[in-house]
């Protein structure tokens, strides 16, 4: 009996070519595919984690405004300050908020809007919060 390496001779070359292995530019080919894979892999999870940085930031925002909002329905005052501004400090940072207050075609109702910031001068705006506000029951 003959052994594999002794009958390679007698097969073709194209033959002979597929019980050998593979050539160097197949293998570059493997290892280009497997790379660009890993970088558009790499590629995908960056983006996804800055995307959950952002949605934190809104969601903190959102409470911040809605803490704003609640805040003026507790305090039941009557009329509401035009326009006011502050901070409020949640998860170790400082939000920025400020508040507009508009009349509305319905008598003796505003729409409050809340807009939140981590930047002090409010040039950029993470979110905005909008409710509608009546006067307190025992002062109509």
């Amino acid at each position: 009996m003959k052994s594999r390496a002794q009958t390679l001779p007698q097969l073709k070359s194209s033959t002979r070519r597929k019980h050998l292995g593979l050539t160097l530019i197949e293998v570059m080919v493997a290892l280009l595919i497997f790379g660009l894979t890993g970088v558009a892999v790499l590629k995908a999870t960056n983006d996804n984690l800055a995307g959950v940085s952002q949605i934190k930031d809104v969601t903190i925002a959102t409470y911040v405004a809605n803490n704003r909002l609640n805040q003026i329905h507790i305090e039941r005052r009557w009329p509401l300050q035009k326009e006011a501004k502050g901070e409020s400090k949640m998860l170790d940072r400082s939000w920025y908020w400020r508040q507009e207050v508009t009349k509305t075609e319905v008598d003796d109702m505003v729409q409050i809007r809340v807009w939140v910031s981590l930047d002090p001068e409010m040039k950029t705006t993470i979110t905005d919060v909008v409710t509608f506000y009546a006067p307190p029951a025992e002062q109509t």
